[in-house]
């Protein structure tokens, strides 16, 4: 497997979707269409945009890979993992919202709602990691270093999202240094995940825990909360070396 077949498969047609879904709401816009969440033609373009990495990432995987759809479907929710994979994710939770433990800035209203968050996070959010840590960046790490390989897989998912911010009418409240920083913390972290555990769903959930808990945060400490990504990074790329040692 070379490294044209994931751009050919997957990135390009992925990137291509979320463009021309994108091109579509702005040319909207302008003629004065009200879209974003609170219509239905809004969600239409939400939903499309956003299934985008998803559904070229089993594109993907059906086409280069031979896997059946049942076959991602069950990694997809393959929860039984072992109590040391599931020990890091705490590990990795912990160490990214420290400054808003500190900070007693979680605002937990029910149980039930938290729940409700998760399982909308897995839809809103997890999904894409059939996309980018199950297809594109361990096809990138055949060819390149685990680092580069994290960062060029960042830059991507980057794009990928100021599209769907676009769509779905966020954009200009992104906070955009803070976002980025969030966004390349997390690739190190799914893409470390996936390399320790060479499971989708240990990424999935990691996903939509943080997306969740990102929800429910009302107030953190900036600095501690910068100090503690740098640290998320550096864990991941020892617990890729760790992995990679595993696999020797």
């Amino acid at each position: 497997m070379n490294n044209k077949s994931i751009i050919k498969g997957f990135l390009f047609p992925t990137l291509l979707q979320i463009t021309v879904v994108a091109a579509l709401v702005g040319i909207l816009k302008a003629k004065g269409y009200e879209l974003g969440y609170n219509s239905f033609l809004g969600m239409v373009f939400i939903i499309f945009g956003g299934v985008s990495s998803a559904l070229w990432g089993v594109f993907y995987q059906i086409k280069y890979n031979a896997k059946r759809p049942l076959s991602i479907l069950k990694d997809f929710f393959d929860i039984k993992q072992s109590i040391k994979i599931y020990a890091v994710v705490l590990v990795f939770l912990f160490m990214d919202f420290c400054s808003v433990i500190v900070s007693k800035g979680f605002k937990i209203e029910s149980l039930l709602i938290l729940l409700v968050l998760f399982f909308k996070a897995i839809v809103f959010g997890g999904i894409e990691e059939i996309g980018w840590r199950y297809s594109f960046q361990p096809c990138l790490e055949k060819k390149i270093p685990y680092i580069a390989a994290t960062i060029i897989t960042f830059l991507c998912w980057s794009i990928w999202h100021f599209l769907f911010f676009y769509i779905d009418g966020s954009i200009e409240i992104v906070n955009v240094p803070y976002f980025l920083l969030g966004l390349l913390t997390n690739c190190f972290i799914f893409s470390a995940l996936f390399a320790y555990s060479n499971s989708l769903w240990i990424c999935v959930m990691t996903h939509a825990l943080i997306n969740t808990l990102s929800q429910i945060t009302v107030n953190d400490n900036a600095l501690i909360g910068n100090i503690f990504k740098v640290v998320c990074i550096c864990f991941a790329c020892f617990l890729f070396h760790v992995s990679k040692r595993k696999r020797i």
